[in-house]
């Protein structure tokens, strides 16, 4: 939805303005009943599988080489638990 808004309402409810910004809502500036600027959100293109794949690789870091994830070390010889 397109939000008209003077400049002087606009310094007054900036903060408002800018929630109804990350919302979704474009917001048209306008002086003297001419738009002259829009505040719109700035979008951040995060690819999630490759957000995933270097939260792993972090993760990863902090594990000595080596280490299986088999929990063998819970068992005995005989399959039991510790």
């Amino acid at each position: 939805m397109k939000v008209f808004v003077d400049v002087t309402e606009a310094a007054e409810r900036f903060e408002a303005l800018i929630e109804l910004a990350i919302c979704g809502d474009e917001i048209v500036i306008c002086r003297d009943e001419r738009p002259v600027a829009i505040l719109t959100p700035i979008t951040q293109n995060v690819d999630a599988f490759q957000k995933f794949l270097d939260l792993a690789a972090e993760g990863r870091k902090s594990v000595p080489s080596g280490t299986t994830s088999d929990h063998s070390d819970f068992y005995d010889e005989h399959g039991l638990p510790k």
